[in-house]
């Protein structure tokens, strides 16, 4: 997390009313809060109102001596915000778009979640990074850019789809050794 000194200093700043702190975390994070709410049953101004009582909460953790940010700011926004719509579209009696609700999941279980799944993401990437050619190129051909396995056999020189498939399942049996030959040490 490259930002993560950064966002400290916002946070604090935040936390002594600057509203140049708040702006920039508005101009970061807002979009990303309405397009959510847009996509689960809600308006413009209702993901204003849930964006301006995630920043209330934002401005009163950051004012306590005791608060630290272990993500990012924006999947810790993300999370007040989700939680609060949810809770919000429960009160409503309207439901969200494919989105399960936990009404015993606390923000900061959502944010462990988020914060996990990043991690898993990044030791993905490494081990993909670290898988070498042309695995890597026939496992984003196949995952990635959802090419046919009589496309991939063609761009990559195989015989037939059949070779080509089960190249792909050699690859995705070293990637998956590297995963977690990386993700167990991570543990």
């Amino acid at each position: 997390m490259k930002d993560e000194p950064n966002e400290q200093l916002l946070l604090k700043a935040l936390a002594k009313n600057d509203s140049k702190a708040a702006e920039i975390i508005y101009k970061n994070n807002f979009n990303m809060v309405l397009a959510f709410v847009l996509n689960n049953n809600g308006s413009y101004d209702e993901a204003r109102d849930i964006f301006q009582e995630a920043m209330i909460t934002l401005y009163q953790k950051a004012k306590t001596e005791s608060f630290v940010l272990t993500s990012q700011l924006k999947t810790y926004i993300y999370s007040i915000c989700r939680r609060l719509w949810l809770k919000r579209l429960q009160q409503l009696g309207r439901t969200a778009s494919g989105i399960e609700y936990y009404d015993s999941i606390a923000v900061e279980d959502d944010i462990e979640i988020h914060e996990r799944r990043n991690v898993e993401l990044g030791i993905m990437d490494r081990a993909l990074n670290s898988l070498g050619e042309p695995c890597k190129s026939l496992l984003e051909s196949f995952y990635i850019e959802k090419k046919s396995m009589d496309d991939i056999a063609a761009l990559f020189g195989y015989t037939n789809a059949d070779n080509a498939k089960n190249q792909k399942y050699k690859c995705l049996m070293r990637l998956k050794k590297l995963f977690f030959s990386q993700y167990n040490i991570g543990e």
